[in-house]
């Protein structure tokens, strides 16, 4: 969501260097700059739209936290996500990175992509079907780009770090913990090789222009991670959204199944990612309980998260 929030003219310092670093890809160099501020977002980020120009950026600045999360180096993660997106924008569609500021509260100034969320499709289910197939064959192009060792270790320490967010009661938080456990003494989540993963990978993360997909967001994806973790995510996000919002979360298994084969590369991955998947889903599911706490939708986040973990093999 985003909302208007202010307008700059020339003498305004930042949309002088907006101005100046864009070059000849604004014609008016005396244009006006409206100003949308996104929201919710872990950082303030802005859409700046040239007035007349038909052309915008989006900056996030990392020096303005909005979530928990207050205590960082803001330069290292701007500089993080810059070198990121340079790295993943030489194999899929991005918001490409344009320019970087330390001085303007750590901002990454990168393009605009007009378009609509996967969130769009999701609620008309309106050609769902091919949008889902284009993120999955984007995420395989991705992960198949960028291979290298596999953390395990940190998939597990991080799955521990969320559920610590929730505080569940002890009785709860020891059932997921000899869930775990199971998963982690079974050879499934073993690999040869990682590779780097968005690891946000939600429905607002993908924008659709004339069809074709774009990748935002790249602040928190790890290099040497499980692909599968990817999948798991965004099939977590699908049932969650479909029981809020459609009726059930079982009305979103025919588009999960079809996400999960067309990233498939045989039958015999097909059957791979079925069964490493309910780990991620899980952890997609207590992801999104950490924003429902005060509502009873978090005790069904809670016993779709356990189950998923249940159904190891």
């Amino acid at each position: 969501m985003k909302y208007y929030v202010n307008t700059l003219y020339p003498g305004d310092y930042f949309r002088d260097w907006l101005v100046g670093l864009l070059g000849e890809r604004i014609q008016n160099k005396n244009c006006e700059v409206d100003v949308f501020k996104y929201n919710p977002s872990s950082h303030t980020v802005c859409r700046y739209k040239f007035r007349e120009e038909r052309y915008s950026v989006v900056a996030k600045f990392f020096a303005e936290p909005c979530g928990k999360m207050k205590r960082y180096n803001a330069h290292d993660a701007m500089n993080n996500e810059y070198n990121n997106l340079k790295r993943v924008g030489q194999f899929i569609n991005i918001a490409r990175p344009i320019a970087r500021h330390v001085d303007f509260n750590c901002a990454l100034i990168t393009e605009y992509i007009s378009g609509n969320s996967l969130f769009h499709y999701m609620e008309s289910e309106r050609n769902l079907y091919d949008r889902l197939t284009s993120i999955a064959h984007t995420l395989r192009q991705l992960h198949d780009s960028t291979e290298g060792y596999y953390d395990r270790e940190r998939e597990f320490a991080n799955f521990h770090e969320v559920l610590d967010q929730l505080a569940l009661d002890h009785s709860t938080r020891q059932v997921f913990n000899e869930l775990l456990g199971n998963w982690w003494y079974s050879p499934l989540l073993d690999r040869y090789s990682g590779c780097m993963i968005h690891r946000d990978a939600t429905p607002s993360n993908y924008i659709f222009r004339k069809g074709v997909p774009y990748a935002l967001d790249f602040e928190s994806s790890w290099e040497n991670g499980n692909a599968i973790r990817d999948l798991g995510i965004m099939c977590s996000e699908l049932k969650n959204y479909f029981e809020l919002n459609k009726g059930s979360g079982i009305n979103a298994e025919p588009y999960i199944g079809h996400f999960l084969w067309h990233y498939s590369s045989s039958e015999d991955d097909f059957h791979y990612v079925t069964q490493v998947l309910p780990f991620f889903m899980s952890l997609g599911l207590l992801r999104s309980a950490r924003l429902h706490r005060q509502y009873p939708h978090f005790n069904y986040l809670i016993k779709e998260a356990i189950e998923c973990l249940k159904a190891l093999k």
